[in-house]
């Protein structure tokens, strides 16, 4: 008997199991629709879940935070205009189009072995102060660029046949291009011909005694008529 085993000690692969390694599940993006018959404004993204170690997973307790990485695509000259207002003058921009915040969503994945698809669905609003809105309503056309982060638990069958919960790693993320015409097709079907704006409910108030002592038909045309006084461009005031 050696020092090593009188001391209780067993050396690696003798009597003895390495331990399993630790669960790591990741995700891809696959693609997004929009849900035509959701009471607000849906997105439904399409993932693929996977994990190499061949174990069950019962479930995914999972929650995805929706980053907007605006430095990850191009823009033409129009379009660096109507982004002024989030990231400043173009000459500053390699300080200013850093990643921010879009939204957090979850889900629970379904039981699997090794790769399954599942469907994580994103409640969007058309409010126009917000940094997301005003980004995605910016561009004419091509993809707006995601990065998704990734927490929550995992629940799946442990080595000796038992049941584990695993945290899923903080480093999770996945990158995708979402097509902007998804977003812009899902916020026509439910508002369309319309924007949004918001004003502080005594503005509000006071838009509709205009609109009510002036005869107007709507808030829009209340608006554009207190625009034409004002001399707004192109109407010659």
């Amino acid at each position: 008997m050696t020092a090593s085993e009188r001391n209780g000690e067993r050396r690696p692969g003798i009597g003895a199991l390495a331990p399993a390694a630790p669960l790591a599940p990741a995700f891809n993006v696959l693609g997004v629709s929009f849900v035509e018959d959701a009471a607000a404004p849906t997105l439904r993204f399409a993932l693929e879940a996977s994990e190499a170690s061949g174990r069950e997973v019962f479930t995914i307790a999972l929650t995805a935070q929706i980053n907007i990485d605006p430095a990850r695509r191009g823009y033409d000259d129009a379009t660096r205009a109507r982004l002024v207002e989030l990231f400043g003058e173009p000459a500053r921009w390699a300080a200013t189009t850093h990643s921010f915040l879009w939204a957090h969503t979850s889900t629970l994945v379904p039981s699997f072995t090794g790769t399954t698809t599942f469907s994580l669905p994103l409640a969007c609003t058309y409010d126009l102060e917000l940094a997301a809105v005003k980004y995605f309503y910016s561009l004419p056309d091509g993809h707006a660029p995601l990065s998704f982060h990734f927490s929550g638990s995992v629940l799946h069958r442990a080595e000796d046949g038992g049941i584990q919960v695993a945290a899923i790693p903080w480093s999770t993320t996945a990158r995708w291009r979402m097509p902007v015409a998804t977003w812009r097709q899902m916020i026509e079907r439910h508002y369309p011909n319309s924007s949004w704006i918001r004003v502080h409910p005594d503005t509000a108030e006071l838009l509709r005694g205009y609109k009510a002592r002036a005869g107007m038909l709507s808030i829009d045309a209340t608006v554009a008529a207190l625009l034409e006084a004002a001399g707004r461009p192109g109407t010659g005031g």
